[in-house]
């Protein structure tokens, strides 16, 4: 195992944020060079670190600190009435683990899902050297829970296996399907499967209060935000 006392840190340039129009931001990333394992992983995430790809990073901007670390404790989360009908909604789906994306249908989707829903952020227009570099690692953690309606897949959740709990790195869908909300409902399934698996917690990545697409993280309550190096409970 790694000691987070011997990880090297990296910070990158102030580059144009990605969430936020006329800020600068500034990225830590561990050293992609270093040995990384479930614990080590876990570790860093508590420590509010997310995974894109090979990297993990953290927001470290020096005038701004919009992007908050957000998790779901499990046992103590309590779905709210339009989340049930969600639930219940999605019933008829069966959910497979997969441990890798070797089919070109998983491409076709998550191509359809980013032109229909994402035109406007950085991974426009999509491709497959995107596609594996962004939600593949090489640590043997990461699961890939494809939901289906028979022979037709609906969505993928992209999840990683930590000691402390389940991250929940990117869910695509299709697109056409806005009334099973499928977005929705693979957090509450990956909710579900944390439980299962005795795990405490459901990392979200960040919650940006100020950006549409990444504040929704708070409709699910109880949620916990990493706030000058402690986790807050949000009720």
């Amino acid at each position: 195992m790694t000691a987070l006392s011997r990880l090297k840190v990296f910070a990158t340039h102030p580059h144009d944020c990605s969430y936020l129009e006329d800020q600068q931001a500034t990225t830590l990333f561990v050293d992609p060079a270093a040995e990384m394992d479930s614990e080590t992983y876990s570790q860093l995430s508590e420590m509010g670190f997310r995974r894109s790809g090979p990297h993990l990073y953290r927001p470290h901007c020096a005038s701004c600190n919009a992007c908050v670390a957000a998790r779901i404790p499990v046992e103590r989360f309590q779905p709210s009435r339009q989340q049930r009908r969600v639930w219940s909604r999605n019933r008829d789906l069966s959910v497979i683990g997969r441990h890798a994306l070797d089919d070109d249908r998983y491409y076709t989707l998550y191509a359809s899902y980013i032109e229909q829903r994402h035109r406007d952020g950085d991974m426009y227009p999509p491709s497959r050297a995107q596609f594996d570099a962004f939600l593949t690692a090489e640590w043997d953690i990461t699961r890939y829970y494809c939901f289906e309606l028979g022979d037709e897949l609906l969505a993928v959740a992209v999840v990683d296996l930590m000691q402390g709990g389940l991250s929940a790195i990117y869910t695509f869908y299709e697109p056409a399907l806005g009334r099973r909300s499928l977005g929705v409902y693979a957090v509450l399934w990956q909710i579900e499967e944390a439980r299962r698996l005795g795990l405490p917690y459901v990392y979200l990545g960040y919650w940006i209060k100020q950006c549409p697409k990444m504040s929704y993280k708070v409709n699910y309550r109880p949620l916990e935000l990493l706030i000058n190096g402690r986790w807050v409970c949000v009720n």
